[in-house]
């Protein structure tokens, strides 16, 4: 007897899947730039009419995966792929991988360790090992920190690019007005060259921090590594007693760089 179970016809599914691709097509299209994008230039660099992206943006951000700039016509990614962000950096387990790296820099300072990556256009801290001191530093796990204040931020910051930094600035001007950008740009490029970012009573008032980033395989900025804990106390830390902590920042960084490096056959 012949079977009733029904499929659907091969130009179905094809359709289907070219429908999908084209959905993943436009949602990739923003990890790889680093300003917001418009329904014209989707659809040149993909090839798609303007009315197919437009039918797609607006799916996008009907699920918050997208939203419009405001005082904008171009989008930028949503609330939802932030979380997808969060989501992605605890399947990919980099906390573990991490974990002997931030322990043996806390060991070594006897200062609070943390781990932050970025996730969108903001930063998190993933983890941390607190100091053994009883006056010490603590961070609170989850809650997203804009990139322009902050060793932890500034170091992931430095390395962005540019059209990214501007934007940050931006961000930056509008909370505090009086900013000098140029005296701030140059304090990036600074961070560039030494490879690390140092904080003083910046982001918490009291605190201090020593912060550096590290990278993945092509060299993208993925987070941060710092120590942190009272600024009296690293006040009084002298010239090479101070280098010695930054060296140790500097090594943690590079290690979890060369943990997230591809395996070689």
């Amino acid at each position: 007897m012949a079977s009733t179970t029904s499929s659907r016809p091969s130009s179905e599914s094809a359709s289907g899947t070219e429908s999908a691709d084209r959905v993943a097509d436009v949602l990739v299209s923003f990890t790889r730039s680093d300003r917001p994008l418009g329904v014209s230039q989707i659809a040149r660099d993909l090839g798609l009419s303007k009315a197919v992206v437009h039918r797609i943006l607006q799916s996008l951000a009907s699920r918050s995966l997208v939203q419009v700039v405001p005082g904008d016509v171009r989008y930028a990614l949503g609330p939802t792929a932030v979380g997808l962000g969060t989501k992605a950096w605890s399947q990919l387990d980099v906390r573990s991988l991490a974990a002997p790296t931030l322990r043996g820099l806390r060991d070594l300072t006897r200062e609070t360790a943390t781990l932050s990556v970025l996730v969108g256009n903001r930063r998190i801290y993933l983890d941390q090992y607190e100091s053994p001191q009883e006056v010490k530093m603590v961070v609170e796990i989850g809650p997203q920190f804009p990139l322009h204040s902050g060793a932890s931020s500034r170091s992931i910051l430095a390395f962005l690019p540019p059209a990214f930094i501007d934007e940050v600035i931006a961000e930056l001007v509008d909370v505090r007005p009086t900013t000098d950008v140029e005296e701030y740009r140059q304090g990036l490029d600074l961070v560039r060259t030494q490879g690390y970012a140092t904080s003083n009573n910046e982001r918490m008032t009291g605190a201090a921090s020593i912060a550096a980033p590290f990278f993945d395989a092509s060299g993208n900025v993925l987070g941060s590594i710092s120590s942190s804990g009272p600024a009296a106390r690293y006040a009084e830390l002298a010239d090479e007693s101070h280098q010695e902590h930054v060296a140790e920042v500097l090594s943690a960084a590079h290690a979890i760089t060369q943990l997230l490096q591809p395996a070689r056959s």
